[in-house]
């Protein structure tokens, strides 16, 4: 992903979207039937920014828990403290239907119609802002 971001995001000009993106980048994503190492997921860029994410969510309560543990081990093995959702996993226990979503952000197409450098510079929320030196 780090390589995509750096080699490939920047170039995507036209309205793009990415596809098959593998499990272990989309740990609440649905798996394909068909290849399980990949995920129903797909972002929309344009302007070489990422406008839109979207996924299948994974219902799959003994799938999901096992991605928990291997994010927790790869957390540990970076020196950050992650834990299982517990809640999470027992609500999907209990039945989740099938279900998707996708999300674009008004904040990103500003950024694109603004020609901003970086979300930072159109976001509403100040805090999230960098500090002006004057």
């Amino acid at each position: 992903m780090k390589a995509f971001e750096a080699l490939v995001e920047p170039h995507l000009l036209q309205p793009t979207f990415i596809t098959d993106f593998p499990k272990e980048v989309s740990p609440l994503a649905r798996s394909k039937d068909a290849q399980p190492e990949l995920v129903e997921r797909f972002e929309l860029y344009v302007a070489g920014k990422e406008l839109a994410n979207a996924f299948s969510e994974l219902n799959d309560p003994i799938d999901q828990r096992e991605r928990f543990i291997t994010q927790i081990d790869d957390a540990e093995a970076e020196g950050m403290v992650k834990n299982v959702d517990e809640d999470y996993i027992q609500a999907l226990e209990y039945g989740l239907p099938p279900t998707a979503g996708e999300g674009i952000g008004i904040d990103r197409l500003v950024m694109i119609f603004a020609d901003a450098p970086s979300i930072r510079e159109v976001i509403l929320f100040p805090q999230l802002r960098e500090i002006q030196k004057i």
